[in-house]
């Protein structure tokens, strides 16, 4: 007979992006932007509601183009804008990508073609919580690199 059919769970590309030379402030607005450029819906999940605030004035004003659209909750607009950020597992627009800041923790991350960890490198407990996170992501099957930030700028893939 037919055998059972399985279901395999997609693997997602996981990235660890290390920050040494600069601020999440200053690199996020920067991959979001190439994010919207190639047409991609993006999530950010953030650590705690302050600090998501603090991205969100970041985002209006850091961009190129002069602000990057997106929304919060207390917008309610969240199928309109291709950037949501929220302190949860939420994606009311389909996102492919999830970026994860200031040690947010997804429930998982195989709806996704890529999830992004950006953390502090001069933060033992953010180091920490993005080496408990690799063996997670590794663990569950997705393609996981890690990159440092060079001097001067861009990035160089160490694993």
């Amino acid at each position: 007979g037919i055998g059972k059919l399985r279901i395999i769970p997609e693997m997602s590309e996981v990235l660890f992006y290390h920050l040494t030379e600069s601020t999440l402030e200053q690199t996020l607005p920067g991959l979001v932007e190439k994010c919207l450029e190639r047409n991609w819906r993006v999530v950010i999940q953030g650590g705690n509601l302050e600090r998501l605030e603090a991205l969100d004035a970041v985002l209006w004003t850091q961009s190129e183009q002069g602000f990057l659209p997106h929304s919060m909750v207390r917008d309610g607009t969240e199928n309109l804008q291709p950037v949501w950020l929220t302190t949860g597992d939420d994606n009311p627009s389909n996102a492919t990508i999830r970026f994860m800041v200031d040690g947010a923790t997804p429930s998982g991350l195989s709806d996704y073609q890529r999830g992004i960890y950006m953390f502090d490198g001069h933060n033992a407990a953010a180091v920490d919580h993005a080496r408990q996170r690799w063996k997670v992501e590794k663990s569950a099957g997705h393609a996981v690199t890690y990159w440092q930030q060079k001097t001067g700028g861009g990035w160089e893939k160490k694993a």
